[in-house]
């Protein structure tokens, strides 16, 4: 019997580091390439939405999320302004990625997989038994990420969702009694670095009373970090290469379903990869196999998010969305379903 064919896989995210678990522990050979190292903090909002227990099983992440807080509740603010509190169908789970990135990477070593951190991929070309997890292409865009970690924050539940004037921030409490604060701002001219360039922002965009309370608390300084050029698609990127997480698809991160995504993009292409890896499909087909996975799982709540995201930023539109909510007139459980 001959052996399973390796599959390689540039980029160790949650998406890369998932899938190449589940294929070692599938007996498939994997090496994943990463040019950063673990652990380490990234622009996130750390908390998973839409994740089934069928997809957590399949890809064997129950004993990384054993302890991910639970997160029945959302409170919305607009502006400075409590708005309304969204209960969600199934609970969050709340989880820094300095934690879930680094559990990922020991248990796929673990494994037997060979990871190679510190390693930038120079040759980026298309070829058999190749997967992209380099997480998000890089775009021409005004949109900017910043993140940090806070002690001494009470929130008003497990998630916070504040919206402003072309800006919007999520508070997720995680482990270690921490809040992760992380928003998408529409870029300024501030004097300003770090914690304070956090604080300027939220200031430019109406959300006073929130910077006020981040002011007030600790802010774990080694947890800042930004990303620039930040774009959203509203569709899967096309097949000429098979390609998974943000890579392929970035939803905006009011959803809340970026690392949900990651993780089933995963499960999706695990069968089409291990049938290429036995010998049964060839290269070719996985790939349209693994593309046609994604856009029919994917390719409504993308679009929708697309519609609906601009409500979140501008606004004019921010006025009807504070009155349907006052009138209690937004459906978000229809909205919540199309998202995830």
């Amino acid at each position: 019997m001959s052996s399973p064919r390796p599959i390689e896989i540039i980029g160790g995210g949650l998406a890369g580091l998932s899938l190449g678990l589940a294929l070692q522990r599938a007996g498939v050979p994997v090496t994943l390439s990463e040019a950063g190292s673990y652990p380490r903090h990234r622009v996130c909002g750390e908390f998973i939405t839409g994740l089934s227990p069928a997809t957590i099983a399949r890809l064997g992440l129950g004993p990384l999320l054993a302890d991910a807080l639970e997160h029945r509740q959302v409170a919305w603010f607009i502006g400075d302004r409590a708005a309304h509190i969204q209960r969600l169908p199934s609970p969050a789970l709340g989880l820094s990625r300095h934690a879930l990135d680094a559990r990922l990477a020991e248990a796929f070593v673990a494994a037997g997989g060979e990871l190679r951190t510190r390693t930038r991929v120079i040759d980026l070309a298309a070829r058999p038994g190749r997967i992209f997890t380099t997480g998000r292409r890089r775009a021409r865009s005004p949109w900017l990420g910043l993140k940090i970690h806070a002690r001494g924050l009470r929130l008003a539940r497990g998630l916070e969702l504040h919206l402003g004037a072309y800006a919007y921030v999520g508070l997720s409490q995680i482990e270690g009694n921490q809040v992760n604060i992380c928003g998408l701002f529409r870029r300024r001219e501030l004097c300003a670095k770090g914690h304070d360039l956090l604080l300027g922002y939220l200031q430019a965009a109406g959300l006073g009373a929130l910077a006020a309370r981040l002011a007030a608390a600790e802010l774990d300084a080694a947890s800042f970090c930004a990303v620039a050029g930040v774009a959203f698609d509203h569709r899967v990127a096309p097949p000429e290469r098979a390609r998974l997480g943000d890579a392929c698809a970035m939803i905006p991160p009011f959803t809340g379903n970026g690392m949900a995504m990651a993780f089933q993009g995963a499960e999706l292409a695990l069968d089409p990869l291990l049938a290429y890896a036995h010998g049964t499909s060839s290269w070719p087909e996985t790939c349209r196999l693994i593309h046609h996975e994604l856009c029919r799982n994917f390719r409504l709540r993308l679009a929708s998010a697309g519609v609906l995201h601009p409500f979140l930023l501008q606004p004019p539109r921010l006025r009807w969305l504070s009155a349907l909510t006052r009138a209690r007139l937004l459906p978000l459980r229809p909205l919540y379903a199309l998202l995830h």
